[in-house]
């Protein structure tokens, strides 16, 4: 699978997400027209992102964000409450989002070489597509209050386990070698998270996407396999 396979089998559209925010966030979203929160909460997601990836979430203040989306502080405030609460919105459809792909991707082989391969590549994959919003879920999650950075944690540990249970699916099957499984899949993680936190780094040394998916393959694979 490359990255070109991988977004026609995966197709995550912003009127999606913003869908699934309005269903999470029905009780909360002032504007009763489905369309126009739709399209007014894509404005406002791809505002925070695009001025974050400049300067933190804190500095941002709703000027700056009313500036970016066209839309007027108090129509901003008919989405959320406050700025802690976009944080909260914006974080937890990041986890969400990642964390369903990964598991419907996986799913689909029996094979624990594959499942392995495919859930890197669908990390990699996602997150290149995603950029913007993986790197501030990851950057901004220490901002967020405390029960919902415990959540953040949690989602951070349920996608390490994810790859804990094939290696161990694969050591059972005896596939993989018995290394300490926790440490192999602490270092998959590590190198699926600075393909987006550190993307500058690898674009100006010319790896694509799919050269780096296969690389971290090539890893884990010289690690793993008997």
């Amino acid at each position: 699978m490359t990255y070109n396979e991988f977004k026609k089998i995966v197709k995550i559209s912003k009127e999606e997400i913003s869908g699934q925010i309005l269903e999470r966030n029905r009780d909360s979203i002032k504007v009763k027209k489905e369309e126009k929160v739709i399209e007014n909460l894509i404005r406002i997601i791809d505002a925070t992102l695009k001025i974050c990836s400049k300067k933190s979430f804190q500095a941002m203040s709703i000027r700056d964000l009313s500036a970016e989306s066209g839309l007027s502080g108090g129509a901003l405030y008919s989405y959320f409450s406050s700025k802690e609460e976009l944080l909260v919105l914006i974080q937890t459809q990041g986890r969400e989002i990642a964390n369903r792909v990964l598991v419907d991707q996986v799913v689909k082989s029996s094979d624990p070489v594959e499942k392995l391969r495919i859930a890197i590549k669908s990390h990699i994959y996602l997150s290149e597509a995603m950029r913007n919003w993986f790197y501030f879920t990851y950057i901004e999650a220490r901002n967020l209050p405390k029960n919902e950075q415990k959540l953040a944690i949690e989602s951070e540990l349920q996608t390490e386990k994810l790859f804990i249970d094939i290696i161990n699916g694969g050591i059972e099957e005896k596939v993989f070698r018995d290394e300490n499984v926790v440490l192999v899949a602490s270092v998959i993680k590590a190198m699926l998270q600075d393909w987006y936190l550190k993307s500058w780094k690898y674009r100006n040394r010319k790896v694509s996407v799919d050269d780096y998916a296969d690389f971290v393959i090539h890893v884990a694979e010289s690690i793993l396999l008997i």
